[in-house]
């Protein structure tokens, strides 16, 4: 259990070995722990508002942040230097690395008569004035509140606070596929592995796992309650999901009903097999360890929990 924020946990990202955890919060100090114990490695300080998505660079050299001080920013992950930055005229929603670790995507909200904008840049120049990619979605459309990478960085896979999901192809900037399978916003996309798959969370308490290339709707895991995130596992046919209700709702719930645990569902079947408590609030981000041997949540209530599931977890095989 880490307690290194003061607020609640927005984003939680593995690097690519897992050793270590990175994770960002409302209280402007994205953190980096190891995860095998627990111990934070630091702090990277600079930010002036909440701290929305960060993402680590494939080679963990780098680390890109997003914050609702309207910028971008770049930061050495072994010194904690920030290395550059991109101002916004909005908060910046979301950004992540390309598959190459060469591009970097955002996007920002639509507030204060912005329109929300989908932005790629080179990761090398980290230039805002010279974008590879960018669309501006107008005022009245819907904003993103999800993006991920897709197929070795020639598409961008967006989640939409309408429940829709679009693919955009970078190179020519358009519109290529789009899927309205859910009817409220969507709060997260991860994909499994090798990108194949994609398995979004959404406000209408479903979670879908899509065909990435296509977007057609594979299976549908059914919850009581919004789904904040969702993660594929790298080694078993198994999906978690991590939720609650909203946050301005939680006071009138009792702890004991229970509300906050992990799920743990089979991809193939869509069946519930189990459950973990630990947060006290809703779970705003979980991810699996990259060796699949245990998964990570971050909640409202500011702890990041480590889990490393025992050796029934690995036995376990469902009758078919």
């Amino acid at each position: 259990m880490m307690h290194g924020h003061e607020r609640s946990v927005t984003q939680i990202k593995y690097n690519r070995q897992g050793d270590l955890l990175f994770s960002s919060a409302k209280d402007h100090h994205p953190n980096v722990w190891y995860s095998q114990n627990g111990e934070r490695l630091g702090t990277y300080e600079g930010h002036q508002g909440a701290v929305w998505a960060l993402d680590p660079k494939w080679d963990t050299s780098q680390l890109v942040t997003g914050a609702a001080d309207n910028t971008v920013r770049l930061w050495d992950i072994q010194t904690g230097k920030e290395l550059n930055s991109i101002s916004t005229k909005s908060a910046v929603r979301t950004c992540n690395f390309s598959y190459s670790g060469n591009m970097v995507c955002y996007t920002t909200d639509k507030q204060m008569g912005y329109s929300c904008d989908i932005v790629v840049v080179d990761a090398r120049t980290f230039n805002a004035d010279e974008p590879i990619f960018k669309v501006s979605i107008p005022t009245a459309g819907p904003k993103v509140t999800a993006m991920i990478w897709n197929s070795y960085d020639d598409h961008l896979l967006t989640g939409h606070d309408n429940g829709d999901v679009v693919q955009w192809d970078v190179k020519t900037g358009k519109k290529l596929k789009m899927s309205s399978d859910h009817s409220k916003q969507i709060t997260d996309m991860q994909s499994n592995h090798d990108g194949s798959l994609l398995l979004t969370s959404s406000k209408d308490n479903t979670s879908l796992l899509f065909d990435a290339a296509e977007l057609t709707q594979m299976k549908k895991y059914v919850t009581e309650r919004p789904v904040n995130s969702a993660s594929i596992s790298p080694t078993h046919e198994h999906v978690v999901l991590g939720g609650g209700q909203d946050a301005m709702d939680v006071t009138t719930t009792s702890t004991r009903v229970g509300k906050f645990e992990a799920r743990f569902y089979h991809m193939i079947f869509e069946e519930e097999f189990g459950r973990v408590k630990g947060h006290f609030g809703p779970i705003n981000s979980v991810q699996f360890h990259p060796d699949g041997k245990g998964y990570a949540s971050g909640g409202e209530d500011g702890y990041v929990r480590v889990h490393q599931f025992d050796e029934a977890y690995f036995d376990f095989r469902f009758d078919y």
